[in-house]
């Protein structure tokens, strides 16, 4: 009889939010797939839960190799859970290569939801909540960073990001050269004893971090803009320039600025193939 694939959502921060059902899974699975094993170890000692040699590494750099594993302990009747450092797997952390592998072989993949950082700061920024995206990370390198922002303002939906604190203050200062009046909130240390939003304009929220030394976890959010009616043949190009230069693939490119600014799927990747061939 074959077992399963649990994705278990962690604390990101408070670990008094690891849920009751979060515990049991825990405590009777057969294997726990974890970011940092000794990362791990600390939760399952806080929650009073055995490791008893059940924690197994998976993460970025062994991912590909570790779904084939999950897979024949999964088809061979074990509970696996899988978990990362904080959150829930696979939402800009390992997780995503597992459950397509599993669920491609026929399994049983199904979850523990709990904890998020994209909803914990999506929900307490004040923005609109009806339709939001996730952008993972704001690109670091200049150009790259604003080519993206660029791109975000003029996206309908609320954007939810990370960004590290070293960086934050920069990308504060980009999103104001952009628009000082952009709508935003930076989200810092969520559930952790020094939890902190400031909400506001980008030029308020940018001042209120400026002569501050930024410590711990940051998630962004960003209000969205109507979508551009029209985008001029010169803007058009530029746009799909930085992010060809930023490493993007021309069909990413194309689906990316074509939904952003409305212009035809088919004119925009024409156009990419052709910058893409002079570059």
């Amino acid at each position: 009889m074959s077992g399963e694939l649990i994705l278990v959502a962690t604390p990101i921060g408070n670990l008094g939010d690891l849920a009751p059902r979060a515990v049991e899974v825990l405590r009777d699975c057969d294997v726990i797939c974890c970011e940092d094993t000794r990362h791990s170890a600390g939760l399952l000692a806080a929650a009073q839960i055995p490791a008893g040699g059940r924690l197994k590494a998976l993460h970025e750099h062994n991912e590909a190799e570790m779904a084939i594993e999950v897979v024949r302990w999964v088809f061979d009747g074990r509970r696996v859970a899988l978990i990362t450092d904080a959150g829930t797997p696979g939402v800009s952390d390992p997780g995503q290569r597992v459950v397509a592998a599993v669920a491609d072989a026929g399994l049983v993949v199904t979850t523990v939801p709990g904890p998020s950082a994209v909803i914990a700061a999506l929900t307490v920024s004040g923005l609109p909540m009806e339709r939001f995206v996730m952008e993972g990370f704001v690109a670091r390198a200049a150009q790259e960073k604003r080519t993206q922002l660029a791109l975000w303002h003029r996206e309908p939906r609320t954007i939810v990001c990370y960004e590290s604190p070293q960086r934050v203050l920069d990308t504060l200062s980009a999103i104001v050269a952009i628009d000082p009046t952009w709508p935003i909130a930076v989200c810092r240390e969520l559930t952790k004893l020094h939890e902190e939003v400031v909400r506001g304009s980008a030029i308020k929220v940018h001042d209120a971090f400026a002569d501050r030394d930024i410590k711990g976890e940051i998630v962004l959010v960003l209000g969205g803009h109507e979508v551009v009616e029209h985008v001029s043949d010169e803007l058009l190009r530029e746009e799909i320039s930085g992010l060809l230069s930023a490493g993007q693939s021309v069909r990413d490119v194309a689906r990316r600025v074509s939904d952003l600014t409305g212009r035809a799927h088919r004119e925009v990747y024409q156009l990419a193939l052709e910058l893409a061939r002079d570059e």
